[in-house]
């Protein structure tokens, strides 16, 4: 296991090299001290580098009274810190015309910039910052608390993050972390106070739970003194922590339970998910899985798509999609329709996962579906931002890095077979249904 690395040492995880010998990508993995990871890609032929800084917490890691406390605090670390005010962060990244945001998620915690090159050190020592010198003042927590409340209404405002929020309450229940969303509700928001929020901040951000991963144009050691240098102020790389493996794969399994429900929202059309329980995310089956979303409801050519869209004009989007958490998750289709075609709608995607169940997919849809997946694999890596995401989430949710090659291999080695058992397991489970939309 990699976590176990000791402090103070470097390993190389991967080299590849063209058919000249050449190497094109290096990646190399540090533990600094307190348990601090750096992972870095070096990728030949880049001018551009991005760094993510990925805290191992995440709306599912909080209580009923912390309810939206990670995307909260990740909001509240652009405010300012010991060093910088709100508006020299912002300075610092535009002035090189650099990208810079975070995410929140179920699991972990974001900070993104891209920048070219030669002002990586600028981005590393801003986030940096940002990280370990947060000042959170009790001004800012009520001033972005009323933004938070703006984006709450936002979100609620969308058909689609309305269905797909009701989906994931119903399948996990309302009062599991997995089940509530991560960008809390109004009354948890206007009830969070700075304290809590202090004090989860304390908590969570400190160095074992948390990776740094930069891909791009980078010398691996160059990007080490950096992160030493910026995020060791205030004497915050310190200690002998060890870093934190992955910590849900216990093997215990969160389950789903199934039903239906529905919401009145004033929406023209009406958002419909039928889903039911899916797999944990390090599950071996997770590539047949793939492939067989795919050939479901994963493009244009998928049989969702053919079958609603181009043969009976049901809709206008359709699409299949597979959640996957460390000890549970979910399949399910997702389509808008108008409201007298509900019914018609529902009936013709029970059947086809009825059909995929008893039969699986055909030779043709396996190989379509295969280059889907490896094409999509392949394209999505060619940037830097999408380097640093793999190794980020290989890091701190994974714990290993496949070989994009090795990927490439398990997507190729599914067999129909493989396919129709993963259908009939999955989609004879009990189903999760949930509707929004006028009355």
């Amino acid at each position: 296991m990699r976590a176990m690395q000791r402090t103070g040492t470097t390993r190389t995880l991967s080299t590849v090299r063209d058919g000249e010998g050449t190497v094109t990508s290096r990646v190399r993995r540090t533990v600094l001290p307190g348990g601090l990871r750096v992972v870095t890609e070096q990728m030949a032929g880049a001018r551009s580098a991005t760094i993510g800084v990925w805290v191992d917490v995440g709306s599912r890691d909080e209580t009923t009274r912390l309810h939206g406390c990670s995307h909260f605090l990740e909001h509240l670390l652009f405010k300012g810190t010991h060093e910088r005010s709100a508006l020299d962060i912002s300075v610092a990244l535009d002035a090189v015309g650099g990208e810079f945001n975070a995410f929140t998620a179920k699991e972990y915690t974001c900070f993104h910039a891209r920048v070219l090159d030669e002002d990586l050190p600028l981005a590393v020592d801003v986030l940096g910052d940002m990280i370990t010198s947060s000042v959170i003042t009790a001004d800012d927590v009520e001033a972005e608390r009323e933004v938070i409340l703006d984006e709450i209404a936002m979100h609620d405002d969308d058909p689609d993050d309305v269905v797909h929020n009701l989906f994931a309450e119903q399948a996990w229940g309302p009062t599991s972390p997995l089940g509530r969303s991560i960008a809390g509700t109004e009354e948890s928001i206007t009830a969070l106070d700075r304290g809590r929020i202090w004090r989860f901040y304390q908590r969570w951000y400190q160095p074992h739970h948390i990776v740094v991963s930069v891909a791009g144009s980078l010398d691996h050691a160059a990007v080490v003194r950096h992160v030493r240098r910026s995020f060791g102020r205030r004497d915050w790389l310190s200690g002998d922590a060890e870093p934190v493996g992955p910590r849900r794969s216990s093997g215990k399994r969160v389950r789903v339970q199934s039903g239906h429900v529905e919401t009145t929202r004033p929406f023209e059309q009406v958002n419909v998910v039928l889903g039911m329980e899916g797999l944990a995310r390090d599950d071996d089956r997770r590539f047949a899985l793939g492939v067989l979303n795919t050939a479901l409801g994963g493009g244009t050519s998928s049989r969702l798509f053919q079958e609603i869209r181009e043969h009976r004009g049901l809709a206008y989007s359709v699409y299949s999609f597979t959640s996957n958490h460390a000890d549970s998750g979910l399949v399910g289709v997702a389509v808008g329709c108008l409201p007298a075609k509900l019914d018609e709608v529902l009936a013709t995607v029970r059947l086809e996962l009825s059909r995929v169940a008893a039969h699986g997919i055909t030779e043709e849809e396996l190989v379509r579906g295969k280059g889907q997946l490896r094409g999509g694999l392949v394209l999505g890596l060619e940037d830097s931002a999408s380097r640093m995401i793999r190794l980020g989430k290989s890091e701190l949710v994974h714990d290993e890095l496949l070989e994009i090659d090795e990927v490439m291999a398990r997507i190729d080695a599914v067999t129909l077979e493989e396919v129709r058992e993963i259908a009939a397991e999955v989609f004879s489970r009990k189903e999760i249904l949930a509707v929004v939309g006028p009355h």
